[in-house]
Protein backbone atom coordinates (compact mmCIF):
# COMPACT_ATOMS: atom_id res chain seq x y z
CA UNK A 1 0.00 0.00 0.00
CA UNK A 2 1.07 3.44 -0.69
CA UNK A 3 0.58 5.37 2.16
CA UNK A 4 2.25 8.64 1.15
CA UNK A 5 -0.48 8.33 -1.83
CA UNK A 6 -3.10 7.92 0.44
CA UNK A 7 -2.55 10.89 2.68
CA UNK A 8 -1.79 13.08 -0.26
CA UNK A 9 -4.88 11.98 -1.20
CA UNK A 10 -6.76 12.90 2.11
CA UNK A 11 -4.84 16.95 2.10
CA UNK A 12 -6.50 17.27 -1.48
CA UNK A 13 -9.57 16.48 -0.66
CA UNK A 14 -9.82 18.18 2.94
CA UNK A 15 -8.51 21.63 0.87
CA UNK A 16 -10.79 21.38 -1.92
CA UNK A 17 -13.65 20.69 0.15
CA UNK A 18 -12.98 22.38 3.30
CA UNK A 19 -13.65 19.62 5.34
CA UNK A 20 -12.64 19.97 8.60
CA UNK A 21 -11.64 16.93 9.36
CA UNK A 22 -10.78 13.43 7.35
CA UNK A 23 -9.84 10.30 8.93
CA UNK A 24 -8.68 6.69 7.43
CA UNK A 25 -8.41 3.50 9.04
CA UNK A 26 -6.83 0.48 7.31
CA UNK A 27 -6.84 -2.79 8.73
CA UNK A 28 -4.95 -6.56 7.90
CA UNK A 29 -6.37 -8.94 10.10
CA UNK A 30 -5.11 -12.78 10.46
CA UNK A 31 -7.21 -15.01 12.66
CA UNK A 32 -7.98 -18.50 13.74
CA UNK A 33 -11.24 -19.64 15.17
CA UNK A 34 -11.71 -23.15 16.20
CA UNK A 35 -15.41 -24.26 17.53
CA UNK A 36 -15.47 -28.31 18.94
CA UNK A 37 -18.62 -29.49 20.72
CA UNK A 38 -18.86 -33.03 21.87
CA UNK A 39 -15.66 -33.76 20.60
CA UNK A 40 -16.75 -32.95 16.91
CA UNK A 41 -14.91 -30.31 15.00
CA UNK A 42 -17.50 -27.68 14.23
CA UNK A 43 -15.42 -24.98 13.14
CA UNK A 44 -11.87 -24.52 11.64
CA UNK A 45 -10.99 -21.38 9.54
CA UNK A 46 -7.92 -20.31 9.84
CA UNK A 47 -8.20 -16.84 7.44
CA UNK A 48 -7.50 -12.85 6.83
CA UNK A 49 -9.42 -10.03 5.98
CA UNK A 50 -8.77 -6.58 4.65
CA UNK A 51 -10.22 -3.28 4.67
CA UNK A 52 -10.00 0.41 4.94
CA UNK A 53 -12.53 2.95 6.64
CA UNK A 54 -12.46 6.51 5.23
CA UNK A 55 -14.83 9.01 7.84
CA UNK A 56 -14.69 13.03 6.43
CA UNK A 57 -16.94 15.74 8.38
CA UNK A 58 -17.43 18.68 6.17
CA UNK A 59 -21.62 19.71 7.14
CA UNK A 60 -21.32 16.49 8.81
CA UNK A 61 -20.11 13.62 9.13
CA UNK A 62 -20.10 10.94 5.75
CA UNK A 63 -18.58 7.85 6.04
CA UNK A 64 -17.83 4.85 3.60
CA UNK A 65 -15.58 1.33 3.73
CA UNK A 66 -13.98 -0.91 0.69
CA UNK A 67 -12.33 -3.77 0.99
CA UNK A 68 -10.09 -2.97 -1.80
CA UNK A 69 -7.10 -0.56 -1.89
CA UNK A 70 -8.04 0.04 -5.30
CA UNK A 71 -10.99 1.76 -4.42
CA UNK A 72 -9.70 4.12 -2.11
CA UNK A 73 -10.61 7.48 -3.68
CA UNK A 74 -13.74 5.81 -4.76
CA UNK A 75 -14.36 5.73 -1.22
CA UNK A 76 -13.23 8.57 -0.05
CA UNK A 77 -15.23 10.49 -2.62
CA UNK A 78 -18.09 8.68 -1.12
CA UNK A 79 -17.90 9.87 2.52
CA UNK A 80 -16.57 13.32 1.00
CA UNK A 81 -20.11 13.17 -0.86
CA UNK A 82 -22.51 12.34 2.22
CA UNK A 83 -20.36 14.68 4.58
CA UNK A 84 -21.15 17.62 2.35
CA UNK A 85 -25.06 16.93 2.26
CA UNK A 86 -24.98 15.73 5.85
CA UNK A 87 -26.80 18.57 8.20
CA UNK A 88 -26.16 17.50 11.60
CA UNK A 89 -23.41 20.14 12.60
CA UNK A 90 -20.92 19.23 15.09
CA UNK A 91 -17.38 19.93 16.11
CA UNK A 92 -13.92 17.62 16.50
CA UNK A 93 -11.17 17.30 19.00
CA UNK A 94 -8.29 17.88 15.92
CA UNK A 95 -4.83 17.91 18.10
CA UNK A 96 -1.47 17.84 16.89
CA UNK A 97 -0.38 15.57 14.50
CA UNK A 98 0.78 12.44 15.32
CA UNK A 99 3.61 9.69 14.40
CA UNK A 100 4.06 6.48 15.84
CA UNK A 101 4.28 3.14 15.38
CA UNK A 102 3.14 0.81 18.20
CA UNK A 103 2.99 -3.06 18.73
CA UNK A 104 2.46 -5.48 21.75
CA UNK A 105 4.48 -7.86 21.68
CA UNK A 106 3.67 -11.38 22.04
CA UNK A 107 5.81 -13.70 24.48
CA UNK A 108 5.14 -16.82 22.25
CA UNK A 109 3.83 -15.81 18.97
CA UNK A 110 0.84 -17.39 17.49
CA UNK A 111 2.09 -18.04 14.09
CA UNK A 112 4.55 -20.07 15.44
CA UNK A 113 1.98 -22.76 16.85
CA UNK A 114 0.75 -24.94 13.95
CA UNK A 115 -2.62 -25.13 13.36
CA UNK A 116 -3.04 -28.63 13.82
CA UNK A 117 -1.03 -28.22 17.46
CA UNK A 118 -3.60 -25.91 18.33
CA UNK A 119 -7.08 -28.25 17.01
CA UNK A 120 -5.48 -31.29 18.72
CA UNK A 121 -4.64 -29.23 21.86
CA UNK A 122 -8.62 -27.93 21.98
CA UNK A 123 -9.71 -31.54 21.20
CA UNK A 124 -8.23 -33.14 24.33
CA UNK A 125 -9.49 -29.75 26.55
CA UNK A 126 -13.12 -30.84 24.78
CA UNK A 127 -12.65 -34.46 26.20
CA UNK A 128 -11.65 -33.24 30.40
CA UNK A 129 -15.08 -31.79 29.88
CA UNK A 130 -16.77 -35.55 29.24
CA UNK A 131 -18.57 -37.01 32.39
CA UNK A 132 -21.85 -39.40 32.39
CA UNK A 133 -23.92 -36.09 33.49
CA UNK A 134 -22.75 -33.88 30.92
CA UNK A 135 -24.75 -33.26 28.16
CA UNK A 136 -23.04 -30.46 25.80
CA UNK A 137 -19.57 -29.81 25.87
CA UNK A 138 -17.97 -26.87 24.12
CA UNK A 139 -14.44 -25.55 23.85
CA UNK A 140 -13.96 -22.55 21.48
CA UNK A 141 -10.73 -20.73 20.55
CA UNK A 142 -10.10 -17.21 18.75
CA UNK A 143 -6.91 -15.78 18.12
CA UNK A 144 -6.25 -12.38 15.81
CA UNK A 145 -3.32 -10.34 14.99
CA UNK A 146 -4.22 -6.85 13.70
CA UNK A 147 -2.51 -4.64 12.14
CA UNK A 148 -3.96 -0.93 11.89
CA UNK A 149 -2.73 2.12 10.17
CA UNK A 150 -4.45 5.16 11.31
CA UNK A 151 -4.00 8.56 9.04
CA UNK A 152 -5.76 11.82 9.04
CA UNK A 153 -6.04 15.68 7.29
CA UNK A 154 -3.56 17.12 10.45
CA UNK A 155 -0.98 14.88 9.30
CA UNK A 156 -1.34 11.93 12.09
CA UNK A 157 0.40 8.37 10.42
CA UNK A 158 0.06 5.38 13.67
CA UNK A 159 0.76 1.83 12.94
CA UNK A 160 -0.32 -0.89 15.55
CA UNK A 161 -0.35 -4.35 15.74
CA UNK A 162 -2.42 -6.16 18.59
CA UNK A 163 -2.58 -9.91 19.59
CA UNK A 164 -5.49 -10.93 20.82
CA UNK A 165 -6.89 -14.59 21.80
CA UNK A 166 -9.76 -15.83 23.98
CA UNK A 167 -10.48 -19.33 24.81
CA UNK A 168 -13.80 -20.67 26.31
CA UNK A 169 -15.05 -23.84 28.01
CA UNK A 170 -18.83 -24.81 29.10
CA UNK A 171 -21.05 -27.46 29.93
CA UNK A 172 -24.67 -27.93 30.00
CA UNK A 173 -26.00 -30.41 32.33
CA UNK A 174 -29.81 -32.22 32.68
CA UNK A 175 -31.29 -33.93 35.23
CA UNK A 176 -35.14 -34.65 35.10
CA UNK A 177 -36.67 -31.78 33.51
CA UNK A 178 -33.74 -29.54 35.23
CA UNK A 179 -30.92 -27.73 32.92
CA UNK A 180 -28.06 -26.04 34.12
CA UNK A 181 -25.04 -24.55 32.54
CA UNK A 182 -21.85 -23.16 33.18
CA UNK A 183 -18.62 -21.55 31.99
CA UNK A 184 -15.34 -20.15 31.91
CA UNK A 185 -13.59 -17.73 29.65
CA UNK A 186 -9.68 -16.43 29.32
CA UNK A 187 -8.36 -13.90 27.19
CA UNK A 188 -5.94 -10.93 26.38
CA UNK A 189 -3.46 -8.91 24.20
CA UNK A 190 -1.19 -11.83 24.30
CA UNK A 191 0.31 -14.92 22.41
CA UNK A 192 0.00 -18.88 22.74
CA UNK A 193 1.57 -18.22 26.34
CA UNK A 194 -2.28 -17.20 27.65
CA UNK A 195 -2.83 -20.65 26.78
CA UNK A 196 -0.19 -22.53 28.59
CA UNK A 197 -0.59 -20.89 31.53
CA UNK A 198 -3.97 -22.39 31.61
CA UNK A 199 -4.95 -25.37 34.04
CA UNK A 200 -7.23 -27.11 31.83
CA UNK A 201 -7.63 -30.09 33.98
CA UNK A 202 -8.25 -27.98 37.31
CA UNK A 203 -10.42 -25.62 34.81
CA UNK A 204 -12.25 -28.05 33.22
CA UNK A 205 -13.33 -30.17 36.80
CA UNK A 206 -14.65 -26.76 38.10
CA UNK A 207 -16.94 -25.74 35.27
CA UNK A 208 -18.60 -29.65 35.39
CA UNK A 209 -18.36 -30.09 39.13
CA UNK A 210 -20.26 -26.25 39.43
CA UNK A 211 -23.16 -27.43 36.96
CA UNK A 212 -23.68 -30.66 38.32
CA UNK A 213 -24.02 -29.12 42.07
CA UNK A 214 -26.77 -27.00 40.46
CA UNK A 215 -28.94 -29.61 39.57
CA UNK A 216 -29.61 -29.78 43.45
CA UNK A 217 -29.16 -26.26 44.18
CA UNK A 218 -32.03 -24.44 45.60
CA UNK A 219 -34.47 -21.69 44.21
CA UNK A 220 -33.21 -18.33 45.47
CA UNK A 221 -35.17 -16.08 48.30
CA UNK A 222 -36.95 -12.82 47.46
CA UNK A 223 -36.75 -9.41 48.91
CA UNK A 224 -33.87 -6.82 49.51
CA UNK A 225 -31.14 -8.38 51.32
CA UNK A 226 -27.35 -8.15 51.77
CA UNK A 227 -25.34 -9.32 48.69
CA UNK A 228 -21.86 -9.86 48.61
CA UNK A 229 -21.07 -9.81 44.53
CA UNK A 230 -18.04 -11.50 43.54
CA UNK A 231 -15.40 -9.85 41.27
CA UNK A 232 -16.60 -11.50 38.11
CA UNK A 233 -20.11 -9.80 38.93
CA UNK A 234 -18.76 -7.00 40.25
CA UNK A 235 -17.19 -6.40 36.68
CA UNK A 236 -20.00 -7.04 34.82
CA UNK A 237 -22.16 -4.66 36.99
CA UNK A 238 -19.84 -1.57 37.38
CA UNK A 239 -19.39 -2.29 33.49
CA UNK A 240 -23.56 -2.35 32.27
CA UNK A 241 -24.26 -0.11 35.16
CA UNK A 242 -22.02 2.38 35.17
CA UNK A 243 -19.93 1.96 32.12
CA UNK A 244 -22.29 2.52 29.75
CA UNK A 245 -24.12 5.61 31.34
CA UNK A 246 -20.42 7.25 31.34
CA UNK A 247 -20.00 6.94 27.66
CA UNK A 248 -19.77 10.35 26.12
CA UNK A 249 -22.11 10.15 23.65
CA UNK A 250 -25.19 9.10 25.77
CA UNK A 251 -24.45 12.03 28.23
CA UNK A 252 -24.52 14.60 25.08
CA UNK A 253 -27.54 13.03 24.06
CA UNK A 254 -28.52 13.28 27.53
CA UNK A 255 -29.87 9.46 27.61
CA UNK A 256 -27.74 9.29 30.67
CA UNK A 257 -28.67 9.36 34.28
CA UNK A 258 -24.97 10.55 34.40
CA UNK A 259 -25.71 13.78 32.38
CA UNK A 260 -24.72 17.04 34.22
CA UNK A 261 -23.41 15.02 37.17
CA UNK A 262 -19.78 15.56 37.24
CA UNK A 263 -18.55 16.58 40.18
CA UNK A 264 -21.59 15.24 42.47
CA UNK A 265 -21.06 12.70 44.72
CA UNK A 266 -23.14 9.99 43.86
CA UNK A 267 -21.50 6.43 45.79
CA UNK A 268 -19.95 5.64 48.90
CA UNK A 269 -16.48 7.87 49.31
CA UNK A 270 -14.65 4.47 49.30
CA UNK A 271 -15.66 3.57 45.94
CA UNK A 272 -13.48 4.34 42.78
CA UNK A 273 -14.56 2.91 39.07
CA UNK A 274 -11.68 3.15 36.70
CA UNK A 275 -11.62 2.46 32.63
CA UNK A 276 -7.96 1.67 31.88
CA UNK A 277 -7.12 0.55 28.13
CA UNK A 278 -3.23 0.74 29.28
CA UNK A 279 -2.98 -2.41 31.65
CA UNK A 280 -0.90 -4.79 30.12
CA UNK A 281 -2.20 -7.89 28.25
CA UNK A 282 -5.95 -7.36 29.18
CA UNK A 283 -8.34 -8.90 26.90
CA UNK A 284 -9.98 -4.70 26.25
CA UNK A 285 -6.34 -2.96 26.26
CA UNK A 286 -5.02 -1.44 22.81
CA UNK A 287 -2.67 1.75 22.70
CA UNK A 288 -4.36 3.87 20.32
CA UNK A 289 -8.07 4.12 19.71
CA UNK A 290 -9.19 3.90 16.59
CA UNK A 291 -9.16 7.65 16.17
CA UNK A 292 -5.57 8.06 16.67
CA UNK A 293 -5.95 9.14 20.28
CA UNK A 294 -3.44 7.62 23.12
CA UNK A 295 -5.75 5.48 25.23
CA UNK A 296 -5.52 6.89 28.73
CA UNK A 297 -6.61 5.33 32.38
CA UNK A 298 -9.56 7.38 33.20
CA UNK A 299 -10.86 7.65 36.62
CA UNK A 300 -14.89 7.54 35.77
CA UNK A 301 -15.78 7.74 39.94
CA UNK A 302 -13.02 8.84 42.71
CA UNK A 303 -13.76 8.56 45.86
CA UNK A 304 -17.42 8.43 45.41
CA UNK A 305 -17.40 11.42 43.19
CA UNK A 306 -17.81 11.45 39.38
CA UNK A 307 -15.12 13.02 37.72
CA UNK A 308 -14.71 11.86 34.53
CA UNK A 309 -16.77 10.40 31.27
CA UNK A 310 -15.21 8.18 28.20
CA UNK A 311 -14.99 10.43 25.22
CA UNK A 312 -13.47 9.97 21.37
CA UNK A 313 -12.53 13.08 19.59
CA UNK A 314 -16.04 14.08 18.77
CA UNK A 315 -17.65 14.14 22.49
CA UNK A 316 -14.60 15.67 23.69
CA UNK A 317 -15.03 18.98 21.48
CA UNK A 318 -18.66 18.80 22.15
CA UNK A 319 -18.41 18.82 25.61
CA UNK A 320 -15.22 20.73 26.26
CA UNK A 321 -13.57 17.81 27.78
CA UNK A 322 -10.07 16.45 27.69
CA UNK A 323 -9.66 13.42 24.94
CA UNK A 324 -9.38 10.05 26.57
CA UNK A 325 -8.93 7.66 23.58
CA UNK A 326 -12.29 5.59 23.60
CA UNK A 327 -13.07 5.60 20.15
CA UNK A 328 -13.53 2.37 19.65
CA UNK A 329 -14.98 0.33 15.91
CA UNK A 330 -15.74 -3.49 15.58
CA UNK A 331 -13.46 -3.08 12.21
CA UNK A 332 -12.86 -0.74 9.61
CA UNK A 333 -16.26 -0.73 8.57
CA UNK A 334 -17.60 0.56 11.39
CA UNK A 335 -17.93 4.15 12.86
CA UNK A 336 -15.71 3.92 15.94
CA UNK A 337 -17.66 5.26 18.98
CA UNK A 338 -17.54 5.72 22.46
CA UNK A 339 -16.67 2.38 23.98
CA UNK A 340 -14.67 1.07 27.65
CA UNK A 341 -11.67 -0.90 27.57
CA UNK A 342 -10.87 -2.47 30.97
CA UNK A 343 -13.12 -1.62 33.43
CA UNK A 344 -13.14 -2.00 36.92
CA UNK A 345 -13.81 -1.26 40.70
CA UNK A 346 -10.70 -0.30 42.32
CA UNK A 347 -9.92 -2.34 45.73
CA UNK A 348 -10.25 -0.91 49.08
CA UNK A 349 -9.32 -3.17 52.54
CA UNK A 350 -12.00 -5.43 53.46
CA UNK A 351 -11.13 -8.79 53.62
CA UNK A 352 -13.58 -11.57 52.28
CA UNK A 353 -14.21 -12.64 55.69
CA UNK A 354 -14.69 -9.41 57.61
CA UNK A 355 -17.74 -9.45 54.69
CA UNK A 356 -18.87 -12.55 55.77
CA UNK A 357 -19.42 -11.70 59.19
CA UNK A 358 -21.24 -8.33 58.13
CA UNK A 359 -24.25 -10.61 56.93
CA UNK A 360 -26.71 -12.29 59.49
CA UNK A 361 -28.42 -13.25 56.51
CA UNK A 362 -27.82 -12.86 52.50
CA UNK A 363 -26.58 -13.58 49.50
CA UNK A 364 -23.30 -14.36 48.00
CA UNK A 365 -23.13 -14.03 44.28
CA UNK A 366 -20.81 -14.95 41.86
CA UNK A 367 -20.41 -15.30 37.80
CA UNK A 368 -22.25 -13.48 35.30
CA UNK A 369 -25.44 -14.55 33.60
CA UNK A 370 -26.56 -11.75 31.76
CA UNK A 371 -28.91 -8.79 32.16
CA UNK A 372 -30.56 -5.83 31.22
CA UNK A 373 -29.83 -2.09 31.90
CA UNK A 374 -31.69 1.04 31.63
CA UNK A 375 -29.07 3.59 31.38
CA UNK A 376 -32.05 6.21 31.22
CA UNK A 377 -33.72 5.92 34.22
CA UNK A 378 -30.75 3.87 36.42
CA UNK A 379 -32.82 0.36 36.56
CA UNK A 380 -30.93 -3.17 36.58
CA UNK A 381 -31.41 -6.62 36.85
CA UNK A 382 -28.65 -8.95 36.88
CA UNK A 383 -28.01 -12.96 36.53
CA UNK A 384 -25.24 -14.88 38.57
CA UNK A 385 -24.12 -18.25 37.27
CA UNK A 386 -24.21 -19.56 41.28
CA UNK A 387 -25.08 -17.88 44.95
CA UNK A 388 -25.24 -19.23 48.32
CA UNK A 389 -26.76 -18.01 50.87
CA UNK A 390 -25.19 -16.58 53.73
CA UNK A 391 -26.68 -17.14 57.55
CA UNK A 392 -24.71 -15.97 60.63
CA UNK A 393 -21.42 -14.90 58.71
CA UNK A 394 -20.90 -18.48 57.09
CA UNK A 395 -21.33 -19.80 53.69
CA UNK A 396 -24.27 -22.07 53.55
CA UNK A 397 -26.30 -23.77 50.72
CA UNK A 398 -25.87 -23.40 47.16
CA UNK A 399 -28.91 -21.09 45.10
CA UNK A 400 -29.99 -21.55 41.22
CA UNK A 401 -30.77 -18.82 38.86
CA UNK A 402 -30.73 -16.25 41.19
CA UNK A 403 -30.24 -12.26 40.04
CA UNK A 404 -29.94 -9.00 41.63
CA UNK A 405 -31.75 -5.82 40.89
CA UNK A 406 -32.20 -2.38 41.84
CA UNK A 407 -31.89 1.02 41.08
CA UNK A 408 -27.76 1.41 39.82
CA UNK A 409 -27.16 4.69 42.02
CA UNK A 410 -28.73 3.82 44.74
CA UNK A 411 -26.59 0.65 44.93
CA UNK A 412 -23.28 2.47 44.52
CA UNK A 413 -24.31 4.39 47.47
CA UNK A 414 -25.71 1.27 49.19
CA UNK A 415 -22.31 0.12 49.23
CA UNK A 416 -20.87 -1.15 52.87
CA UNK A 417 -17.52 -2.86 51.78
CA UNK A 418 -15.45 -2.77 48.77
CA UNK A 419 -13.07 -5.95 49.27
CA UNK A 420 -8.52 -6.24 48.80
CA UNK A 421 -9.01 -8.99 46.20
CA UNK A 422 -8.82 -7.20 42.85
CA UNK A 423 -9.73 -9.40 39.47
CA UNK A 424 -9.41 -8.05 35.70
CA UNK A 425 -9.45 -11.09 33.99
CA UNK A 426 -13.40 -11.63 33.01
CA UNK A 427 -13.04 -11.00 29.31
CA UNK A 428 -15.85 -10.62 27.02
CA UNK A 429 -17.06 -8.57 23.48
CA UNK A 430 -19.17 -5.32 24.36
CA UNK A 431 -22.30 -4.86 22.12
CA UNK A 432 -23.00 -1.45 21.30
CA UNK A 433 -24.44 -1.54 18.04
CA UNK A 434 -21.17 -3.00 16.99
CA UNK A 435 -18.74 -5.18 19.06
CA UNK A 436 -15.51 -4.69 20.73
CA UNK A 437 -13.20 -6.65 23.05
CA UNK A 438 -13.49 -5.81 26.51
CA UNK A 439 -12.53 -6.93 30.27
CA UNK A 440 -13.40 -6.11 33.42
CA UNK A 441 -13.99 -6.81 37.12
CA UNK A 442 -12.77 -5.48 40.49
CA UNK A 443 -12.67 -7.18 44.46
CA UNK A 444 -15.58 -8.56 46.37
CA UNK A 445 -18.01 -6.62 47.11
CA UNK A 446 -20.85 -6.21 49.96
CA UNK A 447 -23.98 -3.55 49.03
CA UNK A 448 -27.70 -4.22 49.71
CA UNK A 449 -30.03 -4.85 46.59
CA UNK A 450 -33.33 -6.42 45.27
CA UNK A 451 -33.03 -10.54 45.46
CA UNK A 452 -34.44 -13.17 43.28
CA UNK A 453 -35.03 -15.58 40.59
CA UNK A 454 -33.96 -15.81 36.88
CA UNK A 455 -37.01 -15.74 34.19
Amino acid sequence: MNFEKMAKLIQEYSEKYRAKFIDVRIEEVDFVSINIENGKVEELEANQDFGIGVRVLINGWGFSSTTSVENFEKTLKIATKMAKISKSETSVYVGDPISDRVEIKMGNHLRDVDLEDKLQFFLRVNKMLETRKIKTRKTFYHDSIVKKTYLNSEGSFVEMVTPRIMIGISVVARANELMQNYWKYFGGTQGWELAEKIDFQYWSRMVVRKVTELLEAKSPPSGKLPVIMDPELTGVFIHEALGHAAEADSVRSGESILTGMIGKKIGVEELTVVDDPTLPGKFGSYIYDDEGVRGKKVEIIKNGVLVNYLTDRETSAVLGLEPNGHGRAQNSSYVPLVRMSNTYVAPSDWEFDEMLEEIKFGVYMIGDKGGQVDITNGSFMFGAKEGYIVRNGEIKEMIRDVALSGDILQILKSIRAIGNDLKIEFPGFCGKGQWVPVDDGGPHVLTEAIVGGLG
